[in-house]
Protein backbone atom coordinates (compact mmCIF):
# COMPACT_ATOMS: atom_id res chain seq x y z
CA UNK A 1 0.00 0.00 0.00
CA UNK A 2 1.23 3.46 -0.89
CA UNK A 3 0.97 6.25 1.65
CA UNK A 4 -0.02 9.89 1.24
CA UNK A 5 2.16 12.85 2.15
CA UNK A 6 1.27 14.65 5.36
CA UNK A 7 3.26 17.12 7.44
CA UNK A 8 2.53 18.20 10.97
CA UNK A 9 3.42 21.64 12.28
CA UNK A 10 3.81 21.40 16.05
CA UNK A 11 3.81 24.21 18.60
CA UNK A 12 4.83 23.53 22.18
CA UNK A 13 6.86 24.40 25.25
CA UNK A 14 4.95 27.62 25.86
CA UNK A 15 5.84 29.85 28.80
CA UNK A 16 5.35 33.54 29.45
CA UNK A 17 7.28 36.01 31.61
CA UNK A 18 5.84 39.43 32.35
CA UNK A 19 7.87 42.07 34.24
CA UNK A 20 6.50 43.22 37.57
CA UNK A 21 5.09 46.73 37.62
CA UNK A 22 5.08 49.09 40.58
CA UNK A 23 1.46 49.76 39.73
CA UNK A 24 -0.22 46.48 38.75
CA UNK A 25 -2.93 48.37 36.88
CA UNK A 26 -0.43 49.32 34.17
CA UNK A 27 0.17 45.75 33.08
CA UNK A 28 -3.10 44.33 34.33
CA UNK A 29 -1.31 41.09 35.11
CA UNK A 30 -0.20 39.47 38.33
CA UNK A 31 1.69 36.18 37.80
CA UNK A 32 0.07 34.40 40.71
CA UNK A 33 -3.55 35.19 39.93
CA UNK A 34 -4.12 35.93 36.23
CA UNK A 35 -4.36 33.05 33.76
CA UNK A 36 -3.04 33.47 30.23
CA UNK A 37 -3.92 31.69 27.02
CA UNK A 38 -3.19 32.02 23.33
CA UNK A 39 -4.83 31.52 19.95
CA UNK A 40 -2.57 29.83 17.41
CA UNK A 41 -3.31 30.33 13.71
CA UNK A 42 -1.73 28.88 10.57
CA UNK A 43 -3.00 30.26 7.26
CA UNK A 44 -6.73 29.54 6.89
CA UNK A 45 -6.74 26.46 9.12
CA UNK A 46 -8.97 26.54 12.17
CA UNK A 47 -7.23 28.27 15.07
CA UNK A 48 -6.34 26.35 18.20
CA UNK A 49 -6.19 27.59 21.77
CA UNK A 50 -3.86 26.63 24.60
CA UNK A 51 -3.07 27.77 28.13
CA UNK A 52 0.24 29.58 28.60
CA UNK A 53 2.08 29.01 31.91
CA UNK A 54 2.90 32.36 33.49
CA UNK A 55 6.29 32.56 35.21
CA UNK A 56 7.75 35.21 37.52
CA UNK A 57 10.74 36.98 35.97
CA UNK A 58 14.07 35.63 37.21
CA UNK A 59 16.27 38.44 36.00
CA UNK A 60 16.14 41.75 34.23
CA UNK A 61 16.46 40.19 30.81
CA UNK A 62 13.55 37.83 31.37
CA UNK A 63 15.36 34.93 29.77
CA UNK A 64 16.21 31.57 31.24
CA UNK A 65 15.00 28.00 31.21
CA UNK A 66 11.29 27.39 30.64
CA UNK A 67 9.32 24.57 32.20
CA UNK A 68 8.29 21.54 30.20
CA UNK A 69 4.73 22.55 29.23
CA UNK A 70 4.05 19.99 26.50
CA UNK A 71 2.35 20.38 23.17
CA UNK A 72 0.06 23.36 22.59
CA UNK A 73 -1.16 22.85 19.00
CA UNK A 74 -0.64 20.62 15.99
CA UNK A 75 -1.67 21.44 12.42
CA UNK A 76 -1.99 18.61 9.91
CA UNK A 77 -1.10 19.51 6.31
CA UNK A 78 -1.77 17.28 3.32
CA UNK A 79 0.14 17.53 0.06
CA UNK A 80 -2.65 19.73 -1.32
CA UNK A 81 -2.30 22.06 1.68
CA UNK A 82 1.47 22.23 1.16
CA UNK A 83 1.01 23.09 -2.51
CA UNK A 84 -1.43 25.88 -1.68
CA UNK A 85 0.94 27.29 0.93
CA UNK A 86 3.87 27.06 -1.50
CA UNK A 87 1.87 29.05 -4.07
CA UNK A 88 1.08 31.65 -1.44
CA UNK A 89 4.74 32.08 -0.51
CA UNK A 90 5.73 32.68 -4.15
CA UNK A 91 3.57 35.78 -4.50
CA UNK A 92 3.53 37.11 -0.96
CA UNK A 93 5.44 36.94 2.27
CA UNK A 94 6.50 33.64 3.77
CA UNK A 95 3.85 31.51 5.40
CA UNK A 96 3.51 32.62 9.01
CA UNK A 97 2.29 30.97 12.15
CA UNK A 98 0.70 33.58 14.41
CA UNK A 99 0.31 33.33 18.17
CA UNK A 100 -1.96 35.87 19.90
CA UNK A 101 -1.48 35.97 23.69
CA UNK A 102 -4.34 36.98 25.98
CA UNK A 103 -4.58 37.59 29.70
CA UNK A 104 -7.70 36.54 31.53
CA UNK A 105 -9.88 33.49 31.21
CA UNK A 106 -10.84 31.85 27.95
CA UNK A 107 -14.40 32.29 26.70
CA UNK A 108 -16.72 34.96 25.36
CA UNK A 109 -19.22 37.35 26.90
CA UNK A 110 -22.00 38.56 24.58
CA UNK A 111 -19.93 37.40 21.62
CA UNK A 112 -16.82 39.34 22.69
CA UNK A 113 -13.63 37.62 23.84
CA UNK A 114 -13.32 37.89 27.61
CA UNK A 115 -9.50 37.90 27.51
CA UNK A 116 -7.37 41.02 26.99
CA UNK A 117 -4.89 40.92 24.10
CA UNK A 118 -1.32 41.17 25.38
CA UNK A 119 0.38 40.95 21.99
CA UNK A 120 1.07 38.83 18.92
CA UNK A 121 4.12 37.03 17.59
CA UNK A 122 4.72 35.61 14.13
CA UNK A 123 7.02 32.76 13.14
CA UNK A 124 7.91 32.42 9.45
CA UNK A 125 7.66 28.86 8.08
CA UNK A 126 9.58 27.53 5.09
CA UNK A 127 7.91 24.21 4.33
CA UNK A 128 9.80 23.39 1.13
CA UNK A 129 11.78 20.62 2.83
CA UNK A 130 9.15 19.60 5.38
CA UNK A 131 8.10 16.47 3.48
CA UNK A 132 11.48 14.84 3.83
CA UNK A 133 12.79 15.78 7.27
CA UNK A 134 11.98 17.42 10.57
CA UNK A 135 12.61 21.17 10.64
CA UNK A 136 12.81 23.40 13.72
CA UNK A 137 11.66 26.94 12.86
CA UNK A 138 12.03 28.44 16.32
CA UNK A 139 13.02 27.30 19.79
CA UNK A 140 13.57 29.88 22.51
CA UNK A 141 12.35 33.19 23.83
CA UNK A 142 10.75 35.96 21.81
CA UNK A 143 9.63 39.46 22.78
CA UNK A 144 5.92 40.23 22.90
CA UNK A 145 4.09 43.34 24.09
CA UNK A 146 5.37 46.56 25.65
CA UNK A 147 5.14 47.72 29.25
CA UNK A 148 6.18 50.71 31.28
CA UNK A 149 9.78 51.96 31.09
CA UNK A 150 10.41 50.01 27.87
CA UNK A 151 10.14 46.56 29.45
CA UNK A 152 8.67 43.70 27.44
CA UNK A 153 7.09 40.35 28.04
CA UNK A 154 8.95 37.23 26.96
CA UNK A 155 7.29 34.22 25.34
CA UNK A 156 9.05 30.89 25.07
CA UNK A 157 7.94 28.49 22.35
CA UNK A 158 9.10 25.74 20.05
CA UNK A 159 7.78 25.51 16.50
CA UNK A 160 8.76 22.57 14.31
CA UNK A 161 7.45 20.45 11.46
CA UNK A 162 7.85 16.73 10.89
CA UNK A 163 6.88 14.34 8.08
CA UNK A 164 3.80 12.32 9.00
CA UNK A 165 2.87 10.03 6.06
CA UNK A 166 -0.51 8.31 6.31
CA UNK A 167 -2.67 5.74 4.61
CA UNK A 168 -6.01 7.20 3.57
CA UNK A 169 -9.20 5.17 3.13
CA UNK A 170 -12.68 6.27 2.11
CA UNK A 171 -15.96 4.44 2.50
CA UNK A 172 -17.90 4.16 -0.74
CA UNK A 173 -21.16 4.72 1.11
CA UNK A 174 -22.64 4.82 4.59
CA UNK A 175 -21.42 1.91 6.78
CA UNK A 176 -24.96 0.57 7.22
CA UNK A 177 -25.25 -0.02 3.46
CA UNK A 178 -22.29 -2.46 3.36
CA UNK A 179 -20.05 -0.36 1.11
CA UNK A 180 -16.66 -0.93 -0.44
CA UNK A 181 -13.71 0.83 1.15
CA UNK A 182 -11.21 2.51 -1.17
CA UNK A 183 -7.61 3.44 -0.57
CA UNK A 184 -6.84 6.97 -1.73
CA UNK A 185 -3.42 7.86 -3.07
CA UNK A 186 -3.36 11.18 -4.88
CA UNK A 187 -5.99 10.90 -7.61
CA UNK A 188 -6.01 7.10 -7.47
CA UNK A 189 -8.93 5.38 -5.77
CA UNK A 190 -8.49 1.63 -5.40
CA UNK A 191 -10.87 -0.79 -3.61
CA UNK A 192 -9.16 -2.68 -0.79
CA UNK A 193 -11.96 -3.80 1.57
CA UNK A 194 -15.67 -4.51 1.63
CA UNK A 195 -17.93 -4.01 4.63
CA UNK A 196 -20.97 -6.00 5.63
CA UNK A 197 -23.43 -4.48 8.05
CA UNK A 198 -25.75 -6.85 9.92
CA UNK A 199 -28.07 -6.79 12.88
CA UNK A 200 -29.06 -9.79 14.92
CA UNK A 201 -32.08 -7.83 16.11
CA UNK A 202 -33.88 -7.36 12.78
CA UNK A 203 -36.13 -4.70 14.23
CA UNK A 204 -33.08 -2.54 14.79
CA UNK A 205 -34.76 -1.05 17.82
CA UNK A 206 -37.01 -3.00 20.15
CA UNK A 207 -39.15 -2.23 23.14
CA UNK A 208 -38.00 -3.69 26.44
CA UNK A 209 -39.72 -3.89 29.79
CA UNK A 210 -37.98 -2.45 32.82
CA UNK A 211 -39.25 -3.93 36.09
CA UNK A 212 -38.45 -2.34 39.42
CA UNK A 213 -37.06 -4.54 42.13
CA UNK A 214 -39.71 -6.70 43.77
CA UNK A 215 -40.28 -6.54 47.50
CA UNK A 216 -39.29 -9.50 49.61
CA UNK A 217 -42.06 -12.07 49.88
CA UNK A 218 -41.93 -11.89 53.66
CA UNK A 219 -42.00 -8.14 53.91
CA UNK A 220 -45.77 -7.96 53.91
CA UNK A 221 -45.72 -5.14 51.32
CA UNK A 222 -46.62 -7.05 48.16
CA UNK A 223 -49.97 -5.30 48.25
CA UNK A 224 -48.20 -2.26 46.75
CA UNK A 225 -48.21 -4.05 43.39
CA UNK A 226 -51.96 -3.56 43.14
CA UNK A 227 -51.45 0.20 43.09
CA UNK A 228 -48.87 0.14 40.29
CA UNK A 229 -45.67 0.74 42.25
CA UNK A 230 -44.22 -2.43 40.71
CA UNK A 231 -45.74 -2.08 37.27
CA UNK A 232 -43.57 -2.62 34.21
CA UNK A 233 -42.25 0.47 32.48
CA UNK A 234 -41.67 0.62 28.72
CA UNK A 235 -38.22 1.33 27.34
CA UNK A 236 -36.19 0.92 24.15
CA UNK A 237 -32.81 -0.42 23.17
CA UNK A 238 -30.66 -0.77 20.08
CA UNK A 239 -28.56 -3.89 20.01
CA UNK A 240 -26.91 -6.52 17.85
CA UNK A 241 -25.39 -4.24 15.20
CA UNK A 242 -22.09 -5.28 13.62
CA UNK A 243 -19.83 -4.43 10.70
CA UNK A 244 -17.47 -7.06 9.30
CA UNK A 245 -14.57 -5.91 7.11
CA UNK A 246 -13.45 -8.32 4.38
CA UNK A 247 -10.42 -8.18 2.13
CA UNK A 248 -10.82 -8.52 -1.63
CA UNK A 249 -10.55 -12.31 -1.42
CA UNK A 250 -13.62 -12.34 0.83
CA UNK A 251 -11.78 -13.27 4.04
CA UNK A 252 -12.93 -11.40 7.19
CA UNK A 253 -10.09 -9.28 8.54
CA UNK A 254 -11.78 -7.13 11.21
CA UNK A 255 -15.12 -6.63 12.92
CA UNK A 256 -16.94 -4.04 15.01
CA UNK A 257 -19.64 -5.69 17.12
CA UNK A 258 -22.11 -3.93 19.42
CA UNK A 259 -21.69 -5.85 22.67
CA UNK A 260 -23.49 -3.53 25.08
CA UNK A 261 -26.94 -2.32 23.93
CA UNK A 262 -27.61 1.38 23.52
CA UNK A 263 -30.43 1.88 26.03
CA UNK A 264 -32.37 5.00 26.92
CA UNK A 265 -31.89 5.99 30.54
CA UNK A 266 -35.00 5.67 32.72
CA UNK A 267 -37.29 8.63 32.28
CA UNK A 268 -35.41 9.93 29.21
CA UNK A 269 -35.08 9.20 25.51
CA UNK A 270 -31.28 9.37 25.39
CA UNK A 271 -28.25 7.16 26.02
CA UNK A 272 -26.51 8.62 29.04
CA UNK A 273 -22.86 8.76 30.00
CA UNK A 274 -23.59 6.70 33.09
CA UNK A 275 -24.88 3.82 30.94
CA UNK A 276 -23.12 3.98 27.54
CA UNK A 277 -23.41 1.52 24.72
CA UNK A 278 -20.24 -0.29 23.67
CA UNK A 279 -18.60 -1.91 20.66
CA UNK A 280 -15.80 -4.45 20.58
CA UNK A 281 -13.31 -4.10 17.75
CA UNK A 282 -12.13 -7.62 16.89
CA UNK A 283 -9.33 -9.08 14.81
CA UNK A 284 -8.98 -12.68 13.59
CA UNK A 285 -6.42 -14.95 15.20
CA UNK A 286 -5.96 -18.68 15.81
CA UNK A 287 -9.21 -19.48 14.04
CA UNK A 288 -11.34 -17.16 16.17
CA UNK A 289 -12.03 -13.49 16.83
CA UNK A 290 -9.80 -11.72 19.35
CA UNK A 291 -10.71 -8.38 20.94
CA UNK A 292 -8.43 -5.49 20.10
CA UNK A 293 -10.28 -2.47 21.45
CA UNK A 294 -13.50 -1.25 23.00
CA UNK A 295 -15.46 1.87 22.01
CA UNK A 296 -18.05 3.33 24.37
CA UNK A 297 -20.47 6.02 23.21
CA UNK A 298 -23.25 8.09 24.75
CA UNK A 299 -25.19 11.28 24.15
CA UNK A 300 -24.59 14.32 26.30
CA UNK A 301 -25.80 17.89 26.36
CA UNK A 302 -23.49 20.84 26.79
CA UNK A 303 -23.36 24.44 25.63
CA UNK A 304 -26.93 24.32 24.34
CA UNK A 305 -26.34 21.45 21.89
CA UNK A 306 -26.02 17.67 21.98
CA UNK A 307 -22.73 15.86 21.55
CA UNK A 308 -21.70 12.27 21.00
CA UNK A 309 -19.37 11.44 23.85
CA UNK A 310 -16.96 8.58 23.26
CA UNK A 311 -14.12 6.68 24.86
CA UNK A 312 -11.80 4.23 23.11
CA UNK A 313 -9.59 1.73 24.93
CA UNK A 314 -7.10 -0.88 23.82
CA UNK A 315 -7.68 -4.26 25.40
CA UNK A 316 -4.42 -5.79 26.68
CA UNK A 317 -6.06 -9.15 27.43
CA UNK A 318 -6.55 -10.56 23.94
CA UNK A 319 -8.14 -13.71 25.37
CA UNK A 320 -11.04 -11.91 27.04
CA UNK A 321 -14.26 -11.36 25.11
CA UNK A 322 -15.89 -9.50 27.99
CA UNK A 323 -17.12 -6.00 27.27
CA UNK A 324 -16.10 -5.09 30.84
CA UNK A 325 -12.43 -6.08 30.44
CA UNK A 326 -10.06 -3.40 31.72
CA UNK A 327 -8.44 -1.49 28.88
CA UNK A 328 -5.92 1.29 28.41
CA UNK A 329 -7.62 4.51 27.37
CA UNK A 330 -6.32 6.14 24.20
CA UNK A 331 -8.90 8.88 23.72
CA UNK A 332 -12.00 10.37 25.34
CA UNK A 333 -13.74 13.32 23.71
CA UNK A 334 -16.96 14.35 21.98
CA UNK A 335 -18.38 15.24 18.54
CA UNK A 336 -21.30 17.50 17.67
CA UNK A 337 -24.35 15.33 17.03
CA UNK A 338 -25.89 17.72 14.51
CA UNK A 339 -22.78 18.83 12.61
CA UNK A 340 -20.50 15.83 13.04
CA UNK A 341 -16.76 16.25 13.30
CA UNK A 342 -13.60 14.20 13.51
CA UNK A 343 -12.76 11.20 15.67
CA UNK A 344 -9.03 11.31 16.32
CA UNK A 345 -6.41 9.35 18.24
CA UNK A 346 -3.29 11.48 18.52
CA UNK A 347 -0.83 10.54 21.26
CA UNK A 348 1.62 13.34 20.61
CA UNK A 349 0.51 14.88 23.90
CA UNK A 350 0.56 11.57 25.80
CA UNK A 351 3.84 9.75 25.50
CA UNK A 352 3.36 7.14 28.15
CA UNK A 353 0.71 5.78 30.45
CA UNK A 354 0.83 2.75 32.67
CA UNK A 355 -2.82 2.77 33.62
CA UNK A 356 -6.11 3.69 32.01
CA UNK A 357 -6.23 6.96 33.92
CA UNK A 358 -2.59 8.03 34.08
CA UNK A 359 -0.76 9.92 31.36
CA UNK A 360 2.41 11.87 30.70
CA UNK A 361 2.96 14.79 28.41
CA UNK A 362 5.52 14.99 25.69
CA UNK A 363 6.62 17.92 23.59
CA UNK A 364 8.43 18.87 20.40
CA UNK A 365 12.18 18.53 20.49
CA UNK A 366 14.13 21.56 21.56
CA UNK A 367 12.55 22.05 24.97
CA UNK A 368 14.98 23.74 27.35
CA UNK A 369 14.44 20.88 29.81
CA UNK A 370 13.83 17.90 27.54
CA UNK A 371 16.67 15.57 26.63
CA UNK A 372 14.85 14.08 23.65
CA UNK A 373 13.78 10.83 25.35
CA UNK A 374 10.00 11.08 25.45
CA UNK A 375 9.59 8.01 27.60
CA UNK A 376 7.55 5.93 25.16
CA UNK A 377 9.19 2.75 26.41
CA UNK A 378 7.38 3.05 29.74
CA UNK A 379 4.04 2.49 28.07
CA UNK A 380 2.72 -1.07 27.64
CA UNK A 381 1.60 -0.19 24.10
CA UNK A 382 4.79 1.56 23.08
CA UNK A 383 4.00 1.12 19.36
CA UNK A 384 1.13 3.59 19.65
CA UNK A 385 2.70 7.03 19.62
CA UNK A 386 2.25 10.30 17.80
CA UNK A 387 -0.63 10.52 15.33
CA UNK A 388 -2.46 7.18 15.23
CA UNK A 389 -5.64 7.72 13.21
CA UNK A 390 -8.53 10.05 12.45
CA UNK A 391 -11.91 9.57 10.84
CA UNK A 392 -14.57 12.01 9.67
CA UNK A 393 -17.99 11.58 11.26
CA UNK A 394 -21.21 12.90 9.74
CA UNK A 395 -23.85 14.44 11.98
CA UNK A 396 -27.53 13.59 12.21
CA UNK A 397 -28.43 16.25 9.63
CA UNK A 398 -26.15 14.73 7.00
CA UNK A 399 -27.61 13.40 3.77
CA UNK A 400 -24.98 10.67 3.71
CA UNK A 401 -21.90 9.96 5.78
CA UNK A 402 -18.96 8.45 3.97
CA UNK A 403 -16.12 8.33 6.52
CA UNK A 404 -12.60 9.18 5.41
CA UNK A 405 -10.00 7.42 7.54
CA UNK A 406 -6.36 8.45 7.95
CA UNK A 407 -3.90 6.09 9.65
CA UNK A 408 -0.26 6.78 10.51
CA UNK A 409 1.99 4.47 8.46
CA UNK A 410 3.89 3.38 11.56
CA UNK A 411 0.73 1.71 12.85
CA UNK A 412 0.05 -0.40 9.74
CA UNK A 413 2.18 -3.48 9.20
CA UNK A 414 -0.39 -5.52 7.30
CA UNK A 415 -3.89 -5.26 5.82
CA UNK A 416 -5.44 -6.52 9.09
CA UNK A 417 -3.96 -3.53 10.94
CA UNK A 418 -5.64 -1.09 8.57
CA UNK A 419 -8.90 -3.08 8.65
CA UNK A 420 -9.11 -2.76 12.45
CA UNK A 421 -9.02 1.04 12.19
CA UNK A 422 -11.58 0.94 9.37
CA UNK A 423 -13.89 -1.13 11.60
CA UNK A 424 -13.36 1.37 14.43
CA UNK A 425 -14.27 4.26 12.09
CA UNK A 426 -17.48 2.44 11.09
CA UNK A 427 -18.40 1.92 14.76
CA UNK A 428 -17.89 5.60 15.56
CA UNK A 429 -20.04 6.65 12.60
CA UNK A 430 -22.81 4.19 13.51
CA UNK A 431 -22.73 5.42 17.11
CA UNK A 432 -24.27 8.69 15.91
CA UNK A 433 -27.31 6.62 14.88
CA UNK A 434 -27.20 4.32 17.90
CA UNK A 435 -27.33 7.40 20.17
CA UNK A 436 -30.21 9.09 18.35
CA UNK A 437 -33.00 10.18 20.65
CA UNK A 438 -35.43 7.31 21.04
CA UNK A 439 -38.30 9.72 20.48
CA UNK A 440 -37.10 10.08 16.89
CA UNK A 441 -36.52 7.68 14.02
CA UNK A 442 -33.44 5.97 12.69
CA UNK A 443 -32.14 6.90 9.25
CA UNK A 444 -33.94 5.56 6.22
CA UNK A 445 -30.84 3.51 5.33
CA UNK A 446 -31.01 1.67 8.64
CA UNK A 447 -34.77 1.26 8.41
CA UNK A 448 -34.38 -0.27 4.95
CA UNK A 449 -31.76 -2.70 6.24
CA UNK A 450 -33.96 -3.83 9.10
CA UNK A 451 -37.06 -4.03 6.91
CA UNK A 452 -35.15 -6.20 4.44
CA UNK A 453 -34.27 -8.54 7.30
CA UNK A 454 -30.51 -8.30 6.90
CA UNK A 455 -29.73 -9.64 10.32
CA UNK A 456 -28.45 -12.87 11.64
CA UNK A 457 -25.21 -14.19 10.18
CA UNK A 458 -22.02 -12.28 10.73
Amino acid sequence: MDSCTFVRVIVGNLALKIPFASRPARSGVHPSSTPCYCKITLHNLRYQTALVPLLPPEDASGVGPAPHSGLAAAFHLSRADLERLATKSLYAEKVKLQIAIYTGRRGTTCGVNSGKLLGKVNVALDLTEAEGKAVVFHSGWITVGKFSKGSSAQLHLTVKSEPDPRFVFEFGGVPECSPQVFQIQGKLRQPVFTCRFSCRNTGGERNIRLRSQQADAGSGRNWLKAFGSEREKPGKERKGWSVTVHDLSGSPVAMASMVTPFVASPGTDRVSRSNPGAWLILRPGDGTWKPWGRLEAWRERGGGSDHLGYRFELLPDATSMSSSAVGISLVESSISVSKGGSFSIDLTTSAATATASGSRSCSPSGSPRVSGDLGYGLWPFAAYRGFVMSSTVGGEKRTASTPVVEIGVQHVGCAEDAAAFVALAAAVDLSIDACRLFSGKLTKELQQQFTAGEGGLL
